[in-house]
């Protein structure tokens, strides 16, 4: 289908953008740095050439040439710095080399922006028209800091971390010609259109740079391409490539659970707004893991064995492809319209996370249930142990969840000691998720179940089938599609679960005795729920107040004014013995039970490098892992959730 042009209000959004960073001082270099040009809604003059060389993997370098038409004057290329789908300026600047710029076989030094990185400023000779540049990016041969995307048997090109464009432009008018040199005998999954594909090197049809950002491509040496929706109005597939072709072997009841995805997802929203959708699955131990949302695609990964050994056991990887694609339709298609940026340069806001990822979470984990890639006693257990986090969750006493959308602003998705207490980028996926389940049982209620959310789905995300030009969205928009659907103070609701903070903020559950459940604590768990609480086996979080690690009993994620906490247990500090006798966390959880009828305190020694402490916990309370337990007598709304729709 033809690329839509941006609607005039889509258009007045983006092009609001902040001013260029202005040059403050006098910096010592060879010349003066020119302004860098803010993007404009006008076509860049000419197709950029724009191929990729995929072939080296024992080094793990991708080698990158680019064929730009010019004219002479000032000119800045762009590294692309806000990706899309991290919501934070995660663009690896850190690790393009090499990087030369000639014309007619003569360089042309380039120099780098001293307030921005990833701007290169170049001075074209009068009467050149078009320059070449080449540059390699070195992908990481572990995932010390950034992921590993090249292996010896799948490569995971993602285009926007290996070009430059020209700054001045909106990047949905500049058109690149992109091709790959893949190894001998490789086969490829990407959302593009395929124009030749001959002796390992493939070539695209001209697309512009803000879809080419959003097509990455999964290769490898071991690939199938399925068609889960035979005869559906817009292809799908599910693009597979793995560490061996034995991995490759997905049953056809599996295969019928991504079909049934489809279908519950068009049933669902009543629109498609992509010509083709590709699912891009990896499964590996060698390549970094990923859940990433796209357009007309997605990257996942899972286990090597995850069709062949490990479907039930990899709940996680179960959601994942479920998730991804509810983002074609919520935060592609609809956006937050202080997402909607005109190129991949300029800053991005996140103040509607808890939509963009929190709504599709809740949908993410809706289509699991009704695709029957999950049973319903796992999708409780899964919100059972959701609704304990934040139950227990003391980061509410001086951080409110609409803070939490700026987490990845402050450094992306860093890790902290104290995750109970800092709050961060999961709470705008899952406890908003919460949010948006409170209030699908509260119209579900008031409208005596005639109404769902289901009805703001297809409202709010189910119009103008068949576009698939980004259509933004605001807080206001939100609240008027909930009224549409039923009329209740919606900016109140969301505003006060939103904003709550304080002692007195607790978390958002009411979702779930309203859905006929109430959450309680068991000292033990039903093999369904074991494969969803899958560290069941060293949590103790809701007893001693800390998790279990390693071979060395390492303990960690230590609940923020819990017992651990108070009795001054920190980072670093290894179980070395358990009421005298050598630790583990079988050991421990028997200590755990045995005190609930004992008189005598659990006795820990623990160990930090060269210190040991004996910590003494005069706990009763056994061991607890959460649970939904149904209300006698109320309707089971969650079991309505879950439930496929027949149409």
């Amino acid at each position: 289908m033809k690329r839509l042009l941006l609607s005039a209000c889509a258009t007045a959004l983006v092009f609001g953008a902040a001013p260029a960073l202005a040059q403050v001082g006098t910096p010592a270099l060879p010349r003066p740095l020119p302004a860098i040009p803010e993007p404009q809604d006008r076509a860049y003059p000419g197709t950029i050439g724009y191929h990729v060389d995929a072939t080296d993997l024992d080094h793990k370098v991708i080698r990158v040439q680019q064929t730009i038409p010019v004219t002479g004057g000032d000119l800045t290329l762009l590294y692309p710095k806000f990706l899309p789908g991290n919501h934070a300026d995660t663009g690896p600047i850190q690790l393009l080399a090499g990087l030369t710029v000639s014309a007619d076989g003569r360089r042309i030094e380039w120099l780098r922006d001293t307030l921005d990185p990833y701007a290169f400023h170049l001075s074209i000779p009068a009467g050149v028209t078009q320059i070449e540049v080449a540059f390699e990016w070195l992908t990481q041969p572990d995932n010390a800091v950034w992921r590993v995307v090249m292996t010896p048997e799948m490569v995971n090109l993602q285009w926007e971390k290996a070009l430059l464009y020209p700054a001045g432009y909106a990047h949905s008018r500049i058109t690149f010609q992109p091709s790959i040199q893949l190894p001998a005998g490789w086969q490829y999954g990407v959302a593009m259109d395929t124009v030749s594909f001959e002796n390992g090197r493939a070539t695209f049809a001209p697309i512009s740079l803000e879809m080419l950002a959003d097509s990455p491509m999964f290769a490898g040496a071991h690939y199938r391409r399925i068609d889960i929706d035979p005869g559906g109005r817009s292809p799908i597939h599910l693009n597979i490539v793995a560490d061996a072709a034995a991995n490759i072997a997905p049953t056809p009841a599996q295969i019928e659970s991504y079909g049934a995805l489809v279908d519950q997802a068009d049933r669902l929203f009543g629109a498609r707004h992509f010509d083709r959708y590709e699912f891009l699955l990896g499964l590996t131990s060698r390549m970094g893991g990923i859940g990433l949302e796209h357009h007309r695609s997605s990257e996942n990964t899972a286990p090597p064995g995850f069709f062949t050994d490990g479907f039930t056991r990899n709940f996680g990887s179960r959601t994942l492809l479920p998730h991804e694609f509810v983002h074609s339709w919520n935060g592609k298609f609809r956006r937050p319209s202080d997402q909607l940026t005109p190129n991949l340069n300029e800053p991005v806001q996140n103040t509607l996370l808890w939509v963009y990822e929190g709504q599709t979470e809740y949908w993410g984990d809706v289509l699991t249930g009704r695709s029957g890639l999950a049973t319903k006693e796992e999708m409780l257990s899964n919100l059972a142990e959701i609704a304990a986090f934040y139950e227990n969750q003391p980061g509410r006493d001086w951080r409110a969840l609409q803070d939490t959308t700026n987490h990845n602003l402050l450094g992306y998705r860093t890790s902290n000691p104290w995750p109970s207490h800092m709050r961060g980028t999961g709470d705008y996926y899952r406890e908003a998720a919460l949010i948006w389940l409170d209030a699908d049982t509260l119209i579900r209620e008031a409208t005596g179940n005639r109404k769902s959310l289901d009805d703001f789905a297809k409202a709010f995300f189910g119009v103008d089938d068949g576009a698939w030009s980004p259509k933004p969205y605001t807080f206001e928009d939100l609240v008027a599609a909930l009224n549409g659907v039923h009329p209740h103070d919606w900016a109140g609701f969301l505003r006060s679960r939103l904003d709550a903070v304080g002692p007195g903020a607790r978390a958002p559950l009411d979702g779930i005795t309203r859905g006929g459940y109430r959450l309680v604590y068991v000292d033990s768990l039903t093999p369904a729920e074991k494969q969803v609480q899958t560290g069941w086996a060293n949590d103790f979080q809701y007893s001693l107040g800390f998790t279990l690690g390693g071979p060395t009993n390492r303990i960690g994620g230590i609940l923020w004014g819990g017992l651990a906490y108070q009795a001054g247990l920190g980072a670093g500090w290894d179980l070395v013995a358990v009421n005298d006798r050598a630790a583990s966390a079988e050991v421990l959880r028997e200590a755990v039970t045995a005190a609930r009828s004992g008189a005598t305190p659990i006795t820990l020694i623990i160990r930090n490098g060269d210190r040991f402490r004996t910590v003494s916990f005069d706990y009763r309370g056994g061991l607890r892992y959460p649970r939904l337990e149904r209300i006698e007598g109320t309707p089971d709304r969650l079991g309505d959730i879950l439930t496929a729709r027949r149409r």
